[in-house]
């Protein structure tokens, strides 16, 4: 059960990272470019939101099931982690979390704005905050 939890956690990073880069890009271009908020515009933020969701959810039942995860700080505790553990264990799934909340913040926010150039701004800080998250705490020696 771990390795498909694993297999799935790993392959479905993809998809969000592509529809981070989709929504975050979409709404920079879109505020700058001063062009008014459309539904596919609402349902590409929505769907990196759903996608994130599921991640950090694929991921929590990950580390509870993982030896690299919780299991790692209660046998080692946190002063025995060598750098590559405490990303596994501690930076990888506390910034995910954060960068959830994030997109989560920003997705709300745009939905209170009125017009479409704050909506973007919303999309665009929040997501690009997110984006930036992700990318700095994906372990990048296991992807390729």
């Amino acid at each position: 059960m771990y390795d498909i939890v694993k297999m799935l956690h790993s392959y479905w990073a993809y998809l969000v990272l592509i529809m981070l880069v989709l929504a975050t890009f979409n709404a920079l271009i879109k505020f700058f470019g001063n062009k008014e908020f459309q539904a596919v515009d609402f349902r590409i933020s929505l769907f990196a939101l759903i996608v994130t969701h599921i991640q950090l959810l694929i991921g929590l039942v990950l580390y509870f099931t993982s030896p690299f995860g919780l299991k790692n700080i209660q046998n080692n505790g946190m002063g025995g982690l060598d750098p590559f553990s405490r990303l596994l264990a501690v930076e990888h799934p506390f910034v995910g979390i954060l960068a959830v909340v994030l997109i989560t913040m920003g997705y709300s926010k745009h939905k209170k704005k009125l017009t479409s150039k704050p909506k973007f701004k919303m999309l665009a800080i929040f997501y690009t905050l997110g984006l930036l998250l992700v990318l700095s705490r994906i372990p990048w020696t296991n992807w390729f």
